[in-house]
């Protein structure tokens, strides 16, 4: 049995430079004793280059693979210096990838409907293939875009910039920038005395802090008009510090102690908070532009919160207290936590200077996110003059966001289906869509309630077809307005729920509104979990809508 010294270059507890001992049993397997790890049981799997040197001098190098340490004395199971090929190691799930793909051919070959452009008709079968790999996953998120814009251009159905079109939009932007600022808020430490202040007052139960965060989003949506910046650049970093400083992390499967139902709830409520006010989303005045023109007057900052008000309290009540029932945190009841919250703030001690940085890059922002749109500052502007503090004083830095990549993988994704969204309706199916939808309604002869009922119901789920409320609204609303009117809905009633709803109908989707890819993004909550209660609670939040909202109407005299 032959002796030989390794030297590894490996990133092992014991240094980058680890020198062991190898004892070859066989040719193909030894033992490698680390003086580093000696009496360690931890895991571990390594490979690295190593340079062999036997008895004679000769040296040879080539991989090794190192498997985990076989007992406490730290040895470890080395594999031979040159692993056999394994074949083809697939990065996909074939079996669902053939099911987006089939989905995506099947569509391809149905000959188009009448009225329906073949290219537009092309561009919906890819969409809806890669929807159902956004759903199911073969790939992550972002690789299954890619697929999408891919297939696009290689069948000739968009052109490249066409399909990256959306990369040059400000919402995917404005998401990812989001990423990097909860990044600093939670380096430097602010988010953690923030979550512990919140905590040290509500933090009795974990149903308090959530409605805490719910109401204080609330409060701050008709002063921010970005609810990408607003729920993703502003609550979200507090949200996630709230859940690391309680213990809960997906990291570490600790998602549902708190986090899961938290980052859920909060999610759900920023859709309705965003109806609540003309100011509290980008695209309602978009709603209000093409109200005015179908019913040649103004709806007031005034007229929609009033309208909106009710509906609005009532599902920002109900959410966080059905969710608490329906997808329950593990930890409900934190009687100690105020005080080990104080603890941990004392530990703390005086503000550090990168917190007091971020504080004031945070409070320039939602300043500019504020006043800015009054001095031609745009919310992407507004977040990137944050980031730039943060980056120029070495709070952040460049090198982490690089690193960040649900970051990169949500500005992917998203900025890809906003692309083919977008062109599916200027290739014309969207208007084909509306039309046959406005036809079909107006021929049934119901009243206008229930013809009102029908038409938002539609106009609510065709949402899925959509990746942003702008698009939908755009697209959509003149059409779905007119055919409400011609049913006998009192116009200024139609045009205030189907704005108010543009927002709200956000919730069925990890795309349909700029909150939802910075929350799913966290990784809290599972895809499937994601769509589930997305679809219950826009049951939930529509029946309010038409419901409760229809009675306050009534008492407004709307109708």
């Amino acid at each position: 049995m032959m002796q030989q010294s390794t030297i590894m270059r490996s990133s092992m507890p014991c240094g980058t430079r680890a020198a062991v001992k190898m004892m070859a049993k066989q040719p193909s397997f030894g033992v490698v004793r680390c003086a580093g790890i000696q009496g360690s049981a931890q895991k571990m799997a390594l490979t690295g280059r190593v340079a062999k040197i036997n008895e004679n001098g000769d040296r040879r190098t080539g991989v090794c693979n190192v498997a985990r340490p076989t007992g406490a004395g730290g040895d470890i199971v080395v594999a031979g210096a040159a692993p056999s090929d394994g074949g083809i190691k697939w990065g996909a799930d074939l079996k669902k990838l053939a099911t987006c793909v089939g989905i995506a051919a099947v569509m391809w070959n149905i000959p188009p409907p009448e009225g329906v452009a073949l290219q537009a008709w092309h561009l919906l079968s890819i969409f809806l293939g890669t929807i159902a790999g956004i759903i199911t996953q073969p790939l992550p998120l972002g690789a299954v875009a890619m697929l999408g814009l891919g297939a696009t251009m290689m069948t000739k159905t968009l052109t490249f910039s066409a399909a990256f079109s959306a990369f040059a939009s400000e919402i995917p932007w404005l998401i990812a920038i989001a990423f990097w600022l909860s990044g600093g808020f939670i380096r430097s430490g602010l988010g953690a005395r923030i979550a512990y202040s919140i905590v040290s007052l509500f933090g009795k139960t974990t149903i308090g802090l959530t409605y805490s965060l719910v109401f204080a989003e609330a409060l701050l949506a008709p002063a921010i008009p970005s609810v990408a910046a607003r729920a993703g650049g502003l609550f979200l970093p507090l949200a996630k510090a709230l859940c690391l400083a309680c213990g809960s992390d997906p990291e570490k499967g600790t998602e549902k102690k708190m986090g899961a139902y938290l980052m859920m709830t909060c999610f759900l409520c920023t859709t309705v908070s965003s109806g609540m006010f003309i100011t509290a989303m980008a695209a309602n005045p978009l709603a209000v532009n093409l109200a005015t023109e179908a019913l040649g007057s103004t709806i007031s900052w005034g007229t929609w919160a009033m309208s909106a008000i009710v509906p609005g309290l009532t599902c920002l009540l109900l959410t966080p207290a059905l969710l608490y029932i329906l997808y329950p945190p593990e930890v409900k009841d934190t009687p100690d936590a105020p005080e080990k919250a104080k603890e941990e703030l004392a530990k703390l001690g005086p503000m550090s200077t990168d917190e007091k940085i971020t504080a004031g890059a945070l409070g320039i922002t939602v300043l500019l996110w504020v006043f800015g749109s009054s001095v031609g500052v745009n919310a992407v502007a507004a977040a990137l003059t944050g980031l730039s503090i943060l980056l120029i004083t070495g709070v952040v830095s460049w090198k982490q966001c690089l690193s960040d990549n649900q970051a990169w993988d949500t500005l992917t994704w998203f900025a890809a289906l906003i692309a083919m969204a977008a062109y599916l309706n200027k290739y014309g199916f969207i208007a084909w869509f509306s039309e046959k939808v406005v036809g079909v309604v107006g021929g049934l002869g119901l009243s206008w309630q229930a013809a009102f009922g029908l038409i938002t119901t539609l106009y609510f789920y065709s949402h899925y077809f959509f990746a942003s409320g702008a698009a939908h609204i755009g697209a959509m609303y003149t059409a779905f307005l007119s055919v409400a009117i011609a049913c006998g809905t009192p116009g200024l009633l139609a045009a205030l729920a189907l704005g108010q709803l543009s927002n709200v109908m956000g919730c069925l989707t990890t795309y349909g509104i700029g909150s939802a890819p910075p929350f799913y993004g966290t990784g809290y909550v599972p895809q499937a979990k994601w769509y589930q209660w997305g679809f219950l609670f826009s049951v939930v939040y529509l029946s309010t809508w038409l419901g409760v909202g229809g009675a306050w109407w009534k008492v407004l005299g709307l109708w």
